[in-house]
């Protein structure tokens, strides 16, 4: 990424920089709610975050938010995504959302935004409009369908100050968040880490769903993947990838089976079992210190990483499982 000293200095701290903040030193809120956003209400997702951020007694890291306008669409073309549309409209109808016309009617109407729609095709475009409207956003998985695309959306951030944090829900559950934050094994010698890994046409492969078992093993990790090999068939990727420091980490990919997440991280002090999925509440509460704070609590290049990985493993596949470079 090319940007000026000067610009990386003002700007990249709102990204998440060297960010670690603490909820005791979030900011304290005006007397009136901020006022969050849901662009997309074709995944689970935009529905748990607002039972959780608009629940009539919530818990404190939830306390002055409110959900209170989304916008549906989301995917016109990826059935699976479009067929939830109107249930998910009820649903979050029921807890005191407003349905808006358009985007632009949305931001008009909101503090904050959470880009929740599925289809990672439309993120840029969204995403633009959003940053045009000066709000801090959060962008679900995947952040773009391509790499390319992901680049653009963290340049254009930055070259506009507008703070954005994106992260899988798999980073945040409880021994996921020991071993990073917590230093349950001591220090990480290796990850193996799994997820489903349905594909979708639109978009580089592991993006649409891998995403999740990546998110697992960069989050233990952490970053200095220098290349990729991919071993794949109709049923399964099992990615490889060597670390700078001489680790190894691992993601399996499964297109059957149970529907499952996890892994298993080595340490010098013990090894650790990685599952299972519970829920999206840690990934709200960092949400919520985010728009607190307007500072990513993932460094923005440490996302670019994850992305630029599962980039090299597409390319890896297409050369026969080659070792490919993972370049940001």
């Amino acid at each position: 990424m090319h940007f000026s000293r000067r610009k990386f200095i003002k700007k990249t701290a709102v990204l998440g920089v060297g960010a670690s903040v603490n909820f005791s030193a979030a900011l304290p809120f005006e007397e009136k709610p901020v006022r969050i956003g849901i662009i997309g209400l074709d995944t689970s997702h935009s529905v748990a975050f607002t039972k959780l951020f608009n629940a009539t007694a919530p818990k404190k890291e939830f306390e002055g938010f409110r959900v209170v306008s989304a916008y549906p669409f989301g995917s016109r073309d990826i059935s699976s995504s479009v067929e939830r549309i109107p249930g998910y409209i009820e649903e979050v109808r029921e807890w005191g959302v407003t349905i808006a016309n358009s985007i632009e009617e949305l931001l008009e109407e909101v503090d904050v935004v959470l880009l929740e729609t599925n289809d990672g095709t439309m993120h840029l475009e969204q995403a633009r409009k959003v940053f045009k409207a000066k709000k801090p956003v959060f962008i679900d998985k995947p952040v773009a369908a391509r790499y390319d695309d992901v680049k653009k959306i963290y340049e254009e951030a930055i070259d506009e100050g507008i703070p954005v944090f994106s992260a899988s829900s798999l980073r945040y559950q409880s021994n996921v968040n020991a071993v990073r934050n917590e230093d349950k094994i001591g220090k990480v010698l290796g990850c193996d880490a799994f997820s489903p890994a349905e594909t979708e046409p639109s978009h580089t492969d592991l993006f649409w769903y891998g995403i999740h078992g990546v998110e697992i093993l960069f989050s233990v990790m952490g970053p200095g993947c220098k290349s990729v090999q991919r071993i794949s068939s109709p049923e399964v990727d099992l990615v490889v990838g060597k670390w700078k420091d001489g680790r190894i980490g691992t993601f399996r990919g499964m297109r059957n089976g149970i529907h499952d997440y996890g892994g298993t991280a080595f340490g010098t002090e013990g090894n650790l079992n990685l599952g299972p999925f519970d829920g999206y509440e840690g990934l709200a509460k960092e949400i919520a210190l985010f728009f607190r704070t307007k500072i990513s609590p993932v460094d923005y290049k440490e996302t670019l990483e994850i992305y630029a990985f599962m980039e090299a493993a597409d390319l890896s596949k297409r050369k026969g499982g080659a070792e490919v470079v993972c370049r940001i």
